[in-house]
């Protein structure tokens, strides 16, 4: 009810190449609205049909992509990691045609807003800098009107692109703890509150590999995932550029020196307690990138190993771990210098053993997941979608009845690409 859908237009760099007029090709916003705890939330339909920057495409989603968003923003929820919101998932008998002929879908989808970088590039290069402003002001007295109320323009400004530094870094800290790789992260597909958005061509890393490239079309790997804490910071000076009818240049720089040190704080937070660390020590970062090593040599499991790490301490669990190894010996001595470095730090196993589980999971949105519950969904049969969905929602929770969402997977899952149309 009172909802006038539109399009919103926006700019940006693809693949670090500017496009000036970008813009919600398949997406329509309804409006907003404000739930029982006073949050409000944006309302947008993925997939609604033709807009006015549908360009020369059907404005259409197919189920197959559809699908992975639905499940992938709840993953992402759940494991607790800043994203969008997928509210319901809406079928359709209407046929697209991509790659071949494709059942239609729509994902209806939240956020507190779906302004991107790429919105205030599209003013910036326009030459429409008061609307830069506008934009921003707008941005800053619904999003955070504690910088509205900090003082001077300059002031609430610089404060506001500091936050908007400081939530990207710790948002890709985050999509590095979990061994998530975005596979798009153009300018357009960053979302101003620092939470994650557009999921396409997405992967949770299966044999660890940090240069792996999730997206097929992605030929250069300008967004591997090892470059990802990089591209965060290159997108975020993009913004900054065209922030300068706002901000002074030498403000913009310190803003965004925060960088660096945000993302590495918050990223040695959360893999501290991923090994189950609970202070702060100068070598934490040696132990951790000497486990990279190993786990790069041997294409070790990501999820499967730090969920086995887990239970390092009972009896039958270091070859549990260890087998996951090609360089078995190697990995002993890691083992040696981690349970050294537990030792130091004292505290009751049982009691970091739980610690660990709660922020380990067992279960990720992997690929081949996805595939099985897409390919029963294209047959009409959603229940594959609503179980894998319920396990999702319970990451750090074992799931007997399922076995299968927490295990290595089959040799067939490397043979799945994903590419920009999902």
């Amino acid at each position: 009810p009172g909802s006038d859908p539109l399009a919103m237009v926006y700019a940006g760099h693809q693949f670090g190449t500017f496009v000036p007029q970008l813009g919600d090709g398949r997406a329509i916003s309804l409006g907003q609205v404000r739930n029982g705890r006073g949050e409000v939330w944006d309302l947008q339909v993925k997939g609604g049909g033709r807009t006015p920057y549908s360009r020369f495409a059907d404005g259409r989603a197919v189920l197959r992509s559809t699908v992975r968003e639905y499940l992938c923003s709840e993953a992402m929820h759940a494991l607790g990691v800043p994203t969008t919101r997928a509210l319901a998932m809406i079928g359709s008998s209407e046929r697209v045609v991509r790659e071949t002929v494709e059942t239609g879908a729509l994902v209806l989808r939240m956020a507190p807003s779906h302004i991107r970088f790429g919105s205030f590039e599209f003013f910036f290069y326009r030459g429409q800098h008061d609307l830069v402003r506008v934009l921003a002001d707008h941005v800053i007295s619904h999003h955070h009107p504690e910088f509205a109320r900090a003082g001077a323009a300059g002031h609430r400004h610089a404060d506001w692109f500091g936050e908007v530094v400081e939530r990207t870094a710790r948002m890709i800290a985050h999509w590095q703890s979990v061994g998530f790789a975005h596979g798009v992260m153009n300018t357009d597909n960053m979302s101003i509150h620092g939470i994650t958005i557009d999921y396409g061509p997405f992967g949770f890393l299966d044999g660890f590999d940090a240069g792996h490239i999730c997206n097929h079309s992605d030929e250069g790997g300008r967004y591997a995932f090892d470059n990802q804490p990089g591209i965060g910071y290159w997108n975020l000076a993009c913004l900054a550029q065209a922030l300068t009818p706002v901000i002074d240049v030498e403000t913009l720089k310190a803003m965004l020196a925060r960088y660096e040190g945000a993302y590495a704080a918050h990223f040695m937070a959360l893999m501290r307690a991923r090994l189950g660390l609970a202070e702060a020590r100068d070598d934490d970062p040696g132990l951790l990138s000497a486990l990279f090593e190993l786990m790069q040599a041997g294409r070790v499991d990501y999820t499967v190993l730090f969920r086995r790490l887990c239970d390092l301490d009972l009896p039958e669990a270091p070859a549990h771990a260890r087998d996951l190894f090609i360089d078995r010996a190697a990995f002993d001595q890691w083992v040696g210098r981690y349970r050294d470095r537990l030792a130091a730090e004292g505290g009751a196993t049982a009691s970091r053993r739980a610690r660990m589980r709660g922020v380990n999971p067992a279960v990720v949105l992997r690929n081949h997941l996805a595939q099985v519950a897409i390919e029963l969904a294209q047959r009409g049969d959603y229940t594959g979608v609503e179980r894998l969905l319920a396990a999702l929602q319970a990451p750090f929770e074992e799931h007997p009845g399922h076995p299968e969402y927490s295990v290595l997977p089959p040799e067939w899952a490397s043979g799945i690409e994903v590419s920009c149309s999902s």
